[in-house]
């Protein structure tokens, strides 16, 4: 039994393991320069996730130089002049916001001082002004030229989406996890109008009207708003799961339909193009140009064939002459593109090429034990089966396992180790009734959902022994799993989970806390319930072998999680092994952590899915 602490000093790791390609992240958050010459994104090519400026056309790039800790996202100004950097230091929740020349002159912070957390910032188009929101709580305004910050807006779970040109109104978000609504608020009188539910929301470049992805009903669509008139611009049509209706297909689907949902959009600062972004067969991504100009039906230009199969990140240069995106697909990291105006030249800024072995994934879809009909995606070894197969749960819960890069689903793949990713009751990407379907009581659906999963795996013949394995919300779905189903798994793994909803709300970081009621319950309010669904209710069942991994600073999901599973499983000579990072938080930024991860676990479940081998 390996009950020890294994805490790891990337420093004294064999020179190897800071390069490991299979581990690469690769290059995210793109924005360009008002003229779309020149990108900047993030890129983790040197080990850590840093900013890099590259032209377009070019493979020149230059780091700019925001310090040592970690970045998570990059915003260029409309003007040109700034970036903003996010920062996590310490690789944990909480933010910073740094403003830094694009030549690497004059950094310095301009939000998230001390214990609080700047996120959602956001250029205010045409301006010095960068827009964003403090511990969930503080709308902010800060002057790039000047420094001032001016407070907006205050008040609990408010988040700040946009300021219109005249600065006369502002678009503000309240509400926790999947019960967020938007308002337009007067900053004169102080008085707000509701827009409608969402996360979404922008004005149109004169501020005349509003844009925004509406969730009042079942599928998001994207409206414009002005007064009291309302405009459906896309209407996300009902498919099945798998996603069949594509952009192909739409002929008979109402105006700017591709099927699945609408993600995201960005629209021009000229406010006559949107670039939407569309989750479709069962996570894939397709991209469509819409003319916001245009009067009557709108038919999408759907941009195609895209570079990977998920894309995110779609943002415009401010001339509107360039839009960048971020695209990956199994085998292939995270790459930053960029097309012209009408979709046409997609070219790579920054990419590296898919593995030319790389295991494509498909679909499966089956009914869980009430006849809620689930999918997932599945990678098979490339011999016969059955095989030994591991089950990987996504975090969120309101998240999606997509087609995207997954190193170590490819390395257990290509190692005989079947991985089966699905999307039980709670996830994005199907709906709302779906993505509610997991809240408060209704998590023990999604628990009875893993064992479904198993029951498919097993009748269809890909699965031998199983073992189980989550990151975040997934880890607590996997210790839930295992503490309900102890004969079902032969090894688990928790990476960064929920143990003890208690403790969780104690412990993690105040506006966290405070959005996560509404999917998990009130820990006053609903204590009973929060108990009974908490593992450590049940730890005593475990006997699962079970290797635990944590970051130090994770104040999200905070270390004491990790920490009470391990002590009992120690008290009760369960075979464990515990994988504590520092330096990191709740994810593994750096990609000397991510290649011990990746070993580790390789490691350990080939120990108990193949001992014979």
């Amino acid at each position: 039994m390996d009950g020890q602490l294994h805490r790891v000093d990337v420093t004294m790791l064999p020179t190897g393991w800071h390069s490991i390609e299979s581990e690469v992240a690769g290059n995210w958050s793109p924005t360009l320069s008002p003229d779309g010459r020149h990108m900047a994104y993030v890129s983790d090519r040197g080990g850590a996730p840093a900013v890099w400026v590259q032209p377009v056309g070019s493979e020149l790039t230059f780091r700019v130089d925001t310090g040592g800790e970690p970045v998570s996202a990059v915003q260029w100004s409309s003007g040109g002049g700034w970036l903003a950097c996010q920062i996590a230091p310490g690789g944990a929740p909480r933010h910073e916001v740094w403003l830094i020349r694009p030549d690497g002159t004059e950094l310095h912070q301009v939000a998230g001082f001390g214990a609080d957390t700047a996120d959602n910032m956001r250029w205010l188009p045409g301006r010095s002004l960068l827009a964003l929101t403090e511990n969930l709580t503080r709308a902010v305004v800060v002057d790039a030229v000047t420094a001032e910050r001016r407070v907006i807006a205050d008040g609990d779970l408010v988040s700040l989406l946009d300021v219109d040109p005249a600065g006369r109104f502002a678009l503000l978000r309240y509400g926790p996890r999947g019960a967020r609504h938007i308002v337009l608020r007067d900053l004169v009188t102080g008085t707000e109008k509701p827009v409608t539910s969402g996360e979404q929301a922008i004005f149109s470049p004169g501020g005349g009207c509003v844009y925004a992805l509406s969730q009042d009903g079942e599928f998001p669509v994207l409206l414009r708003v002005a007064g009291d008139a309302v405009e459906a611009l896309t209407a996300s049509a009902p498919t099945d799961p798998a996603g069949t209706i594509s952009a192909a297909s739409t002929a008979a689907q109402p105006v700017g339909t591709l099927g699945g949902e609408v993600e995201t959009f960005a629209v021009t600062a000229d406010g006559r193009t949107a670039a939407i972004l569309w989750n479709v067969r069962g996570g894939e991504s397709e991209v469509a140009l819409l003319d916001l100009d245009h009067d009557g039906d709108r038919v999408p230009s759907v941009l195609a064939p895209l570079p990977g199969l998920v894309v995110s990140g779609l943002a415009w240069s401010f001339d509107g002459s360039a839009l960048a995106f971020t695209a990956e697909g199994p085998g292939q990291p995270h790459g930053v593109w960029v097309c012209d105006r009408d979709g046409g030249d997609v070219r790579a800024v920054a990419a590296l090429p898919a593995a030319p072995d790389a295991i494509r994934p498909t679909l499966e879809t089956f009914a869980a034990h009430d006849g809620l009909t689930l999918t997932g995606w599945l990678f098979r070894p490339p011999v016969p089966g059955p095989h030994p197969t591991v089950l990987w749960l996504h975090g969120g819960p309101e998240a999606q396992e997509r087609p995207g890069h997954g190193p170590l689903f490819q390395s257990l793949a290509h190692r005989g180790i079947a991985v089966f990713a699905p999307n039980v009751r709670g996830s994005s990407g199907f709906g709302r009734s779906f993505v509610d379907a997991d809240n408060l009581a209704l998590r023990y659906g999604a628990i009875e959902d893993v064992r479904s999963c198993v029951t498919r795996l097993r009748s269809s013949g890909v699965a031998g022994p199983v073992g189980i394995m989550g990151r975040s919300y997934g880890g607590y779905l996997t210790l839930a799993a295992l503490t309900t189903f102890p004969d079902l798994f032969a090894v688990g793994i928790d990476v960064c989970g929920m143990s003890n909803f208690f403790t969780f709300y104690q412990y993690t970081e105040p506006w966290i806390a405070a959005a996560a009621v509404s999917k998990y319950g009130d820990p006053v309010d609903d204590a009973d319930l929060l108990h009974d669904l908490s593992p450590m209710t049940r730890i005593d069942r475990l006997r699962t072998p079970l290797m635990v991994v944590h970051g130090e600073n994770d104040s999200n999901v905070p270390v004491i999680e990790a920490e009470q599973v391990v002590a009992a499983l120690a008290a009760r000579e369960v075979p464990h092994r515990y994988l504590l990072f520092p330096g990191e938080g709740h994810e593994l930024l750096h990609r000397s952590s991510r290649a011990t991860y990746l070993q580790a676990t390789i490691e350990w479940l080939e120990r108990y899915l193949t001992p014979a081998q």
